[in-house]
C-alpha cells in the first residue's frame, strides 16, 4: 500500500481521537465528580453519631441529592440544545416563532439583494442570503443571551444577600423574593417576578426556584434552586445556607476573573497563530501573486488548501478547548 495513503489514514485517526478526547473529557470528569461527591456524603452519613434526628436528616439529604442529580442530568440534556422559544426567552425577547422567522426571511432577502448587486454573482448572493437569513439572526439571539446572563451574574449575589438579610430579620422566603422582584436591577427582577407568578399559580417555592435554571442556564442559578429545594425537603438554617451560597458565588466570580487574566496569553497566542497564515498569504499575494496562485488554479493546490484549513480548524478547536473552563 502507498505510504502516502497510510500516512493520511494515521493522521485522520489521530485527528478523530483528539476531537473525541476534547469533546468527551468534560463529560467523564463531571461524572467522576458526581460519584466522588455522593461517596463523600455516604461516608459522612455512615460515620455519623447515633443521633436519630441527625441520621434521619442525613438520609433525607442523601435521597434529595440523588433525586436532584437525576433531575440535573435530564435538565442538562435539555439545555444543551434548547428550542427556539426557550432561546428567545433566555435572550429577553418577547418574540414568537413566526416573528423570528419573518425577521430572518426579510434579513435574508435584503442580504441576497445587497450581495447580488455589489458582486453581480447570483451564487454569492444566495450564500449571503443563507448567512443573513440563518446565521446572523441566531448569532444575535446567542449574543443577547450571553449579555443577559452576564448582567444576571453581576446582580445575582446581591439578590442572594438581600434574601439572607431578610430571613435573618424574620421575613418569610416569599416576602424576600418579592422584595428582590421590586428592588433589584434587571434581569434579576424579572426572573424573580416569574418565580412569584409561578407560586401564585400553585407551584411550590422550591419548584419555582428550580425553574430559574431553565430560563437562565447558569450554574449559579442552579445552585440557588438546589439550596432552596434541599432546605424545603431536609430542613436546616436557610439563611446560613444562602450566606454560604453568596460567598461561593462571589468566589466563583473572582476565580473567573483570575482565569480570564491568566488565559489571556494563551488566547493571544491562539489569535496570532490563527491569523498568521492569512496575513502571510495576503503578503505573498501582494508581492508575488503568480507564486501563490498555484494553490487556487491547480487541483493539488486546492487539496492542499482544504487539508490545511481542516487541520488548522482542528488546531484552533483544540486550543479553544484547552483554555475553556467550565464552572
Amino acid at each position: 500500500m502507498n505510504i502516502t495513503i497510510l500516512a493520511l489514514v494515521a493522521l485522520a485517526m489521530l485527528s478523530a481521537g483528539g476531537i473525541a478526547y476534547a469533546l468527551l473529557f468534560d463529560k467523564a470528569e463531571a461524572e467522576n465528580q458526581v460519584a466522588r461527591r455522593i461517596g463523600r456524603i455516604t461516608e459522612a452519613g455512615s460515620a455519623g453519631g447515633g443521633d436519630e434526628v441527625g441520621t434521619k436528616r442525613r438520609v433525607n439529604m442523601q435521597s434529595a441529592l440523588k433525586e436532584f442529580e437525576e433531575k440535573q442530568k435530564a435538565r442538562d440534556k435539555q439545555m444543551k440544545n434548547p428550542p427556539l422559544m426557550v432561546r428567545l426567552q433566555q435572550a429577553g425577547l418577547s418574540w414568537s416563532k413566526n416573528t423570528f422567522w419573518i425577521f430572518s426571511g426579510i434579513l435574508g432577502v435584503v442580504t441576497l439583494l445587497v450581495v447580488w448587486l455589489v458582486s453581480g454573482n447570483l451564487l454569492a448572493g444566495l450564500g449571503g442570503a443563507v448567512v443573513g437569513g440563518f446565521g446572523l439572526p441566531n448569532w444575535v439571539v446567542n449574543f443577547l443571551r450571553r449579555r443577559r446572563q452576564s448582567k444576571f451574574l453581576e446582580e445575582f449575589p446581591n439578590a442572594v444577600d438581600l434574601i439572607v438579610r431578610g430571613i435573618r430579620s424574620g421575613l418569610p422566603l416569599g416576602d424576600c423574593i418579592r422584595m428582590i422582584a421590586t428592588e433589584t436591577q434587571e434581569p434579576v427582577a424579572s426572573e424573580f417576578r416569574q418565580i412569584i407568578e409561578a407560586t401564585q399559580l400553585g407551584v411550590t417555592v422550591s419548584d419555582a426556584c428550580q425553574k430559574l435554571y431553565e430560563r437562565m442556564p447558569l450554574q449559579e442559578a442552579n445552585f440557588f434552586g438546589i439550596v432552596i429545594a434541599i432546605q424545603q425537603k431536609a430542613g436546616g438554617n436557610l439563611s446560613e445556607a444562602l450566606g454560604n451560597l453568596s460567598k461561593v458565588l462571589r468566589d466563583r466570580k473572582k476565580m473567573k476573573g483570575k482565569i480570564a487574566a491568566m488565559s489571556m496569553e494563551a488566547k493571544a497566542s491562539g489569535y496570532i497563530i490563527g491569523s498568521l497564515p492569512f496575513i502571510v498569504g495576503g503578503l505573498v499575494w501582494m508581492t508575488s501573486p503568480s507564486y501563490i496562485a498555484l494553490l487556487f488554479t491547480t487541483s493539488m493546490g486546492n487539496m492542499i488548501l482544504i487539508g490545511s484549513g481542516l487541520y488548522m480548524s482542528i488546531g484552533i478547536f483544540v486550543m479553544i478547548q484547552m483554555i475553556r473552563f467550565d464552572f
